[in-house]
């Protein structure tokens, strides 16, 4: 008996080859019918035997039939009435009318058919740096509007030539609506051009051959990729790194480095097997590999560290690139210090004429803006650190519906942002930090294209406590919405529960470098019982002082004199510490200041933060007296820790009636500082503290357990990129009957926060709902 049925699918089926995928199933089953793309998804009207249309339904989602980057997420299916004299499977128009839902596909590595083609000299694509199909190549990068089609992406402007514009229209060919195909004669073309003159010197191959001879001899080359700019120099050539640190302001945080196969890579770097799976992704990240003793890269492009940060050739134009003779190069964010991503040709030029001695630029605009997504592996699990281009916008769902649409502001450093509209959870891409005035421009307007890309009007912004927060201030101004405030904390905690599609409760194991806390300090050490609902702070690291404020983060040396005179009391003095303390800081006036103000408590804060302890320890052992960038001092004591080192140091755990229960580190300072007075080795030191602060972890979770009857532990916070604690700490909540969890999806230091606190807007919003119904 003749059937017709109505299938809605949503999920990644925009822009992958999904309807052609369709098309020849149908085609194949003989049902007749029609497939469109909508603002939920896809949908599907199919016409013949009950047999064939569930046979659809199961060939439609096997590996063999649906297209590798497609993704479905839900399929429901409706019955209809039977078409008479309906005897063919069609394609049709798009449906751009209704709620925008449809998943908007993030940008992808060339793939592997496209590179061959690209190698063929008898293919008409030979040697074309624009090269992609259904399966590869941007997306989200030049998407204007949804649906995913042609008129809505920065492609627009360019007409098909009559041999591209068959492919496309070709249902078996592999770029049918292939929204970015094009060729050297209709497509986008590369040009190069001078710093001085800003006047185009190379065209087409002789531009990709003039730019590779210019690297080769330690010039400094902008190269605009998928996402925007980036500046590369010769990872081999020192001088080239360093003056390319020097143009750039960026003195001390490593570079990201670029190669063509894992092969190559394998020369500088260990590369385990789910490492080169991740490298070889059509994600395409940076993937942070421990470095291989006495290799030739530039000393200068990662050091203090024991990583470096590699990723493949992920466009054509790299692979074309490296096909002349290039090595290994830096490829860096194309911007000054710490500003957002350049993607503009006029823009580049302008603000890095002074960096790069070449611009090897093309005219296909770049819509949004997208980083390089950075990844290493906690628990042998790929773990964000930035999560943007190849990751970005993909959605992460919710198990109930959300019934007004939410903004969730984020962080004001790393921030990202995210809307929660019907059970999706929609993050940006990585902003940045907003204290820089650009940065926080960029993420105004950010806000608006997703907003306005997603359709979503919100009527609950979801902010943090952080009074002076800019994103809280931004949150605060915005008009005829509902503010809803979340700790810091919790946020970090229900990002992990988000991931996981758990309403809680959980014990939320956090550390940070600093929170505001609901008693008004800075907390940065917290173990609490935490649901979507609501959480209580269950202990944390004891309060220690933290004199200047923000300074505090930069210059260790305060932390270092806090922790020093909470731990030695009224034994302590410059005069007997000046051994140690002049090493961080030599000027004794200064030390004189910062120590008047402890023993004042002018400009002090109470603060259980433990990455200021970090900061302290690193100082100590002589890692550092500055952080020049976020963690970098953590991140030298983590690259400092020998492996195989079970000691550590004394703890001690209070649990004061009535109040949260704490460990103190006095014990731990003084054999610490005893360590440091007796030279024993830095990297037995760095090992002993991590255990001991894995080891308090571990009591805090125990004392909870026993007290809350909760089993499962959340990890979250930025101290959790330490590879060393997180890896340590997760072995032995294993080893003590714990269930682990831990962020995956999204960065577990604050570009992960804004997902949280969309979370917890969404799950108040559901019971306030349900409670007036």
């Amino acid at each position: 008996m003749i059937k017709r049925r109505r299938i809605s699918i949503s999920g990644r089926v925009q822009g992958v080859g999904f309807r052609p995928a369709v098309y020849r199933i149908a085609r194949s089953l003989g049902l007749s019918g029609t497939v469109y793309n909508d603002t939920q998804g896809a949908t599907v009207e199919l016409q013949g035997e009950e047999e064939e249309i569930a046979e659809f339904l199961v060939r439609l989602q096997s590996d063999a039939d649906k297209p590798p980057l497609a993704e479905i997420k839900s399929c429901d299916a409706v019955d209809l009435p039977a078409v008479e004299g309906e005897d063919e499977f069609i394609i049709a128009a798009s449906d751009s009318r209704g709620v925008p839902l449809s998943q908007v596909t993030a940008d992808v590595a060339t793939c592997r058919d496209c590179l061959a083609e690209m190698a063929d000299e008898e293919d008409f694509r030979h040697g074309y740096p624009f090269i992609n199909c259904t399966n590869c190549g941007p997306r989200y990068s030049i998407i204007t509007n949804i649906p995913y089609d042609r008129p809505n992406t920065t492609m627009s402007v360019f007409k098909m030539c009559d041999k591209c514009a068959a492919q496309y229209a070709d249902v078996a060919d592999r770029r049918f609506h292939a929204q970015p195909v094009a060729c050297a004669v209709c497509g986008p073309r590369i040009r190069l051009t001078d710093n001085k003159s800003r006047t185009t010197t190379a065209q087409s191959d002789e531009a990709i051959d003039e730019a590779a001879k210019l690297l080769l001899t330690g010039r400094i080359v902008a190269i605009k990729g998928i996402g925007g700019f980036h500046l590369a120099v010769d990872a081999l050539n020192e001088n080239a790194v360093a003056r390319l640190r020097e143009r750039k302001r960026r003195d001390h945080k490593p570079f990201a480095m670029m190669a063509d196969s894992v092969e190559k890579i394998k020369e500088y770097a260990i590369v385990g097997e789910f490492a080169e799976q991740l490298l070889k992704s059509p994600q395409s990240p940076i993937v942070l590999l421990p470095k291989k003793e006495n290799n030739s890269i530039g000393p200068s492009v990662a050091e203090s560290v024991d990583t470096y940060g590699f990723m493949l050739c992920y466009a054509p134009l790299h692979h074309l690139l490296f096909g002349r003779n290039v090595e290994v190069l830096v490829m860096t964010s194309g911007n000054i210090s710490d500003e957002p991503l350049i993607c503009k040709n006029e823009k580049a030029l302008e603000r890095l004429g002074s960096v790069a001695d070449a611009f090897l630029m093309h005219d296909r605009d770049v819509y949004r803006q997208v980083d390089d997504s950075i990844l290493h592996f906690v628990d042998e699990q790929p773990i964000p650190l930035r999560r943007a281009r190849g990751y970005v916008p993909t959605p992460i769902f919710m198990v109930e519906e959300c019934r007004q649409d939410i903004l969730a502001v984020g962080a004001d450093l790393k921030n990202t942002f995210c809307f929660a509209k019907k059970n999706q959870l929609i993050c940006s891409e990585h902003i940045g930090d907003l204290e820089d005035a650009e940065v926080y421009h960029h993420y105004i307007d950010s806000i608006e294209h997703l907003r306005k890309l997603f359709e979503v009007e919100p009527k609950i912004v979801a902010c943090d406590l952080h009074p002076g927060y800019l994103s809280t201030r931004h949150a605060l101004s915005i008009p005829n919405v509902k503010v809803v405030h979340v700790q810091h904390h919790w946020a970090h905690i229900a990002s992990v529960l988000a991931e996981h599609g758990l309403a809680g409760p959980v014990i939320g194991l956090v550390c940070d470098g600093t929170g505001y806390g609901t008693d008004g300090a800075i907390w940065g050490c917290e173990c609490m019982i935490a649901s979507l609902d609501e959480f209580e702070r269950f202990g944390h690291l004891s309060y220690y002082p933290l004199p200047g404020a923000d300074k505090a983060g930069k210059e260790p040396v305060r932390p270092v004199l806090s922790l020093l005179k909470k731990t030695y009391g009224g034994e302590f003095s410059l005069r007997k510490f000046d051994w140690l303390l002049t090493r961080i800081e030599p000027d004794m006036d200064k030390l004189d200041v910062i120590s008047e103000q402890l023993e004042k408590g002018v400009n002090c804060v109470d603060t259980s933060s433990l990455g200021r302890v970090f900061d302290a320890v690193a100082a100590m052992l002589g890692l550092g007296s500055y952080n020049h960038f976020d963690a970098q001092l953590p991140m030298a004591l983590e690259a400092a820790a020998a492996a195989g080192v079970e000691d550590r140091y004394e703890i001690e755990m209070f649990s004061p009636p009535g109040e949260p229960c704490r460990f103190g580190l006095d014990e731990t300072v003084r054999q610490l500082v005893g360590d440091v007075r007796n030279e024993v080795d830095v990297s037995i030191i760095s090992a002993k503290f991590h255990n001991t602060i894995s080891e308090a972890l571990l009591g805090l979770a125990q004392a909870c357990r026993s007290q809350a009857d909760l089993n499962t532990v959340a990890l979250s916070g930025g101290a959790f990129c330490n590879r060393y604690l997180a890896n340590r700490l997760i072995k032995q909540l294993k080893q003590n009957d714990f269930s682990v969890l831990f962020n995956r999806d999204v960065p577990s230091n604050d570009g992960g926060i804004s997902l949280g606190q969309a979370a917890i807007a969404a799950k108040r919003t559901s019971l306030e709902t349900r409670n007036i119904d």
